[in-house]
């Protein structure tokens, strides 16, 4: 039996059965179109058996067009009654029952998935979706790739190079586990309820051996939010605070770093941050040795 996808008419059913109205709390907007889930899968290069997680499956919109890939699906929702009905959708819709896992939490404190997915495709709620990849890349190192679904100005941002004019934190963050490209515009109309904002597709590619160590992920991760708080401050000034010993240490680590003391956080890449990070303890450390 071929797997089916749900039309508007039957996602509105579900909801009404389920007496769940979508919520700007928890950022839910559900995809009501079948080609667009279908694109989002396409684009994710979804493969027959392959594993993907789908963070806030919702209704099982896209879900049920990843399980129709022939990929098996381990699904985190944190509504307890949507994440109670999703198998038994999947299952109406032509799914076996070992192809769906659904693990009924908060994305944001899962720290297992059954299966150990390789590829990540979701449509994330606008609310959590940096925090959410973050943590997910973090503590997820057998994810290699996917593709989301987010805000324009957030996939923007995720997507940057440095020096353009929204490249940040969350770019910087991001650039840590691999690459990262804008995928597709997708239109408001396919939403239910229409959002006020644009939305759009990035992809990810990890890669292929860790950058650093967890230590040096979060020395470097620190002196990105100190440097892009204050990002309109030389970096001397905005990290005057990070290392002790206010701007004239924090020029001397840029100096051993290679880094000009008068540049802006927005002009370094993740490559100059994490050396900054390498840098600065090698410095406390011969200061306290008197060298």
């Amino acid at each position: 039996m071929p797997v089916t996808l749900l039309g508007a008419a039957e996602i509105r059913a579900l909801a009404a059965e389920l007496d769940v109205t979508p919520t700007k709390k928890l950022g839910q907007n559900f995809v009501v179109d079948a080609n667009t889930v279908r694109k989002i899968v396409h684009v994710a290069g979804v493969r027959d058996g392959e594993r993907v997680v789908e963070i806030g499956p919702g209704l099982g919109s896209l879900t049920l067009a990843i399980l129709e890939a022939g990929a098996a699906v381990t699904a985190v929702e944190i509504d307890h009654r949507l994440a109670e009905r999703l198998s038994a959708t999947a299952a109406a819709h032509g799914v076996a029952g070992d192809r769906l896992t659904v693990v009924d939490a908060d994305a944001l404190r899962v720290t297992e998935l059954p299966g150990d997915p390789t590829i990540l495709v979701a449509n994330l709620p606008y609310n959590v979706s940096v925090p959410v990849l973050l943590h997910f890349l973090e503590t997820f190192p057998h994810l290699d790739r996917g593709v989301v679904m987010v805000q324009a100005e957030v996939g923007e941002r995720l997507a940057a190079p440095p020096g353009s004019k929204v490249y940040g934190a969350p770019s910087v963050k991001a650039a840590w586990y691999g690459t990262w490209r804008l995928a597709g515009t997708v239109s408001r109309q396919v939403f239910w309820p229409v959002p006020n904002v644009d939305s759009v597709l990035v992809g990810f590619q990890r890669d292929g051996e860790p950058r650093g160590t967890e230590e040096e992920r979060r020395a470097t991760f620190a002196i990105v939010d100190a440097a892009f708080q204050q990002r309109r401050k030389m970096l001397r000034q905005a990290l005057s605070g990070i290392f002790g010993g206010g701007s004239a240490e924090a020029s001397a680590v840029l100096e051993a770093a290679g880094v000009a003391p008068t540049a802006r956080g927005e002009e370094l890449t993740v490559d100059d941050f994490q050396h900054i990070a390498r840098v600065a303890p090698a410095r406390s450390a011969r200061a306290s040795l008197g060298g």
